[in-house]
């Protein structure tokens, strides 16, 4: 396992990472935490060190997890969660300072930490970026010894780009993925030039760049690939990337042609993240162990040549970037 500097936070951790969106099982199903505890080990046992997770994640179920892993765990495991989707409704007016460190206050307590490592903003509304006072509110946690440093989650470009206005920023999560390559525009670079790291979510675009799924392909009512297919229940760039399905479908099939050998295209997917040297970790999730040694094995992958970076930019333009470019 290879290690990157997570921006300023002076960080070392593992280059892939893990995601616990679905750490407690499959879509829909109750929370395991037998099941977590497998991933979250297996996880450890495979070189990451860096786990994120979010306080709606299982209903805080996830966030207990991880603290359980950390505690019985002697490995440095560097934490980071996230805050603000519990408000009802999900509006810049429901973000106020009050609120955001009483949910800062009981992810410590999910997790019976004393100090959260780093603490994101989990994709508030666009106008809580031009809002100071909710930035400020994470110097007077880190002083109080809640928290060591505060990034954002984001959803859009332009999301990423204001928070680097704010100097406590240390970090930006987004997707970024095949179907999703505009940040390399002006996001990757302004990043680097600010010092500040890199998460990247949805390398797979909610699976559909594992190449196992068809037209044929079906999923559970209470799966998000199935209910906000077209942002029902949150913002659509999150499912399939905002990719229309049968579009991924075709861009997939074509991206096969370019990586013959491989059987399973997601370590390939993660490696072509990591070829920016902008990012400093991506964080595949797992619902099962097998799915985790999958993401795994992009470790072991040699980089990809420049005419393989080549021809997945153009079923990139050819396919996708109609769709999702300037959306997100």
């Amino acid at each position: 396992m290879q290690h990157r500097t997570l921006g300023k936070t002076g960080f070392s951790i593992s280059e892939i990472s893990l995601g616990t969106w679905q750490v407690g099982g499959r879509w829909g199903e109750p929370f395991s935490h037998e099941n977590a505890d497998a991933i979250l080990n297996a996880a450890v046992d495979g070189g990451i060190n860096f786990i994120d997770t979010a306080d709606v994640y299982g209903d805080g179920e996830s966030e207990k997890a991880v603290g359980r892993l950390v505690r019985n765990r002697q490995e440095r495991i560097y934490v980071a969660t996230k805050c603000g989707r519990q408000l009802q409704p999900h509006t810049n007016e429901a973000y106020q300072t009050k609120a955001l460190r009483q949910f800062v206050e009981n992810s410590l307590r999910n997790m019976q930490l004393e100090t959260l490592d780093l603490i994101q903003l989990h994709c508030p509304p666009t106008d809580v970026y031009y809002r100071p006072e909710i930035f400020e509110l994470f110097d007077r946690l880190k002083e109080e010894g809640k928290i060591l440093n505060m990034g954002v989650s984001v959803e859009r470009v332009e999301e990423g780009l204001k928070a680097l206005s704010f100097p406590n920023v240390t970090t930006i999560q987004l997707i970024f993925n095949m179907f999703r390559q505009r940040p390399t525009q002006l996001l990757f670079a302004e990043a680097k030039r600010h010092d500040v790291g890199l998460i990247v979510r949805v390398p797979l675009a909610s699976g559909l760049l594992t190449g196992k799924f068809t037209p044929q392909t079906t999923f559970a009512p209470d799966d998000h690939r199935q209910f906000n297919r077209h942002g029902e229940a949150f913002d659509k760039g999150e499912t399939f990337s905002g990719v229309d399905y049968e579009t991924g479908l075709a861009a997939v099939e074509e991206l096969k042609k370019l990586f013959p050998d491989q059987p399973n295209l997601a370590p390939i997917a993660l490696r072509w993240v990591l070829m920016f040297d902008e990012v400093s970790c991506v964080i595949p999730g797992a619902s099962k162990p097998e799915q985790l040694t999958s993401n795994l094995q992009a470790a072991e992958l040699p980089t990809l040549t420049e005419e393989q970076m080549q021809a997945v930019r153009a079923v990139y333009d050819q396919k996708i970037r109609p769709q999702v470019h300037q959306v997100w």
